[in-house]
């Protein structure tokens, strides 16, 4: 795992990333567009178990030409880490430790929210939304960091 700076670094100026928004069973994936401008929800995979789970994502990177990782960091309001953040971090160094391609974190405070807001001048009901909070947290997250990595 590497900081946003290295791994702007070393993505390269026309790849692909996919953005992870992780959950104790259900993790939101978002992908970018090799220009890195924009940021479009995946899928929400409901996880298992972790082995089960790389081989999903390596699918992903294999069949979208996937150059980097950006996993979601729910950093406390205050700034603080805690349980949740942790648990993001282990995810973060898991997927890191088992995927060969670069992994950085991002702060993710209020992804959730403002992806639910955000689906909320759609017209979409409410089950669609809970259904797709998690892909769309995950683009969230996606974009900012993209946002950020075109500065």
């Amino acid at each position: 795992m590497i900081d946003i700076e290295d791994f702007k670094k070393s993505i390269g100026k026309k790849s692909r990333l996919l953005g992870i928004d992780p959950g104790k069973s259900r993790i939101g994936l978002a992908i970018s567009d090799e220009d890195k401008l924009v940021s479009t929800p995946l899928k929400t995979i409901n996880k298992k178990n972790n082995s089960n789970f790389i081989n999903d994502i390596k699918e992903i990177i294999l069949q979208n030409d996937i150059k980097g990782i950006i996993i979601g960091n729910p950093i406390n309001m205050d700034g603080s880490s805690g349980p949740s953040s942790q648990s993001a971090i282990d995810f973060a160094k898991y997927v890191s430790n088992n995927i060969s391609i670069p992994v950085s974190m991002w702060d993710e405070r209020l992804s959730t929210e403002g992806a639910f807001n955000l689906s909320s001048n759609l017209d979409v009901n409410v089950s669609k939304k809970v259904e797709k909070l998690d892909q769309n947290a995950a683009s969230f997250i996606l974009q900012g960091a993209i946002d950020y990595i075109r500065r």
